[in-house]
């Protein structure tokens, strides 16, 4: 596995749990929004020092008394065939673990969660769930069909689990938020992230300002009823 980065410690990443982030090598989208084209871009993954397995799985290994679960994160893991045999090594460790994804592999959604290797999952939702807003979000070519199925397999499992959104101005309107939120609907949880403009992977988005936190903060007030949980993040 091409590992691109470690946070040893994390409160937040993972609700409820001390955790640590591996960040792995790679993605099938090309989000102009996005923070971490050292593990997007080819040609910066090149550039990217590897952490090797070993000493990834000697760290979870010294950690175990203190750390209680391990996200996973990209790029986008589940691009990665061998990331069955990947999560089985960690989960032998003995942790709990975390998916983040896009959600354009639903098979290896669903053969990851029939394995019993995930105990939670947050899916990005990029736009609504329409063709050319999806495209233009994401940057390349979408299987919308497969991004449905994923929504649909993680809300009809017994996995935790949440989606969540980054609005982005010229990407994303205040409507396009109601129109997701209704896509993905009824869920347990949806929660939206104001976009930041550090370090995108399209240096255009760095002149874009994000949204007034009263205009999302208005919105959510709007579509909250439709999830147990509901906020910006």
């Amino acid at each position: 596995m091409k590992i691109g980065g470690l946070q040893k410690t994390t409160l937040i990443d993972y609700p409820k749990k001390i955790a640590c982030t591996v960040f792995l090598m790679g993605c099938n989208f090309r989000c102009h929004f996005c923070y971490s084209a050292e593990l997007v871009l080819p040609e910066k993954i090149k550039k990217q020092p590897e952490i090797s397995e070993k000493y990834f799985f000697n760290f979870l290994k010294e950690r175990r008394e203190y750390l209680e679960g391990v996200v996973i994160c990209g790029g986008e893991p589940t691009i990665h065939s061998d990331l069955p045999e990947f999560l089985t090594k960690i989960k032998k460790i003995g942790y709990d673990i975390k998916l983040d994804t896009n959600g354009s592999h639903p098979l290896m959604l669903q053969k990851l969660i029939s394995l019993n290797l995930i105990d939670y999952i947050a899916m990005d939702i990029k736009a609504p769930l329409d063709e050319k807003k999806y495209q233009k979000a994401i940057g390349v070519n979408v299987n919308l069909e497969n991004i449905k199925k994923s929504i649909e397999i993680i809300k009809n499992s017994s996995i935790d689990y949440e989606f969540r959104t980054t609005i982005v101005p010229t990407i994303h309107n205040l409507n396009d938020i109601k129109k997701m939120a209704n896509d993905i609907a009824p869920a347990k949880r949806y929660y939206l992230q104001n976009f930041r403009p550090e370090k995108t992977l399209d240096k255009e988005f760095l002149k874009i300002k994000p949204f007034p936190e009263k205009d999302l903060k208005t919105i959510v007030e709007e579509i909250k009823n439709l999830f147990e949980d509901c906020k910006i993040r």
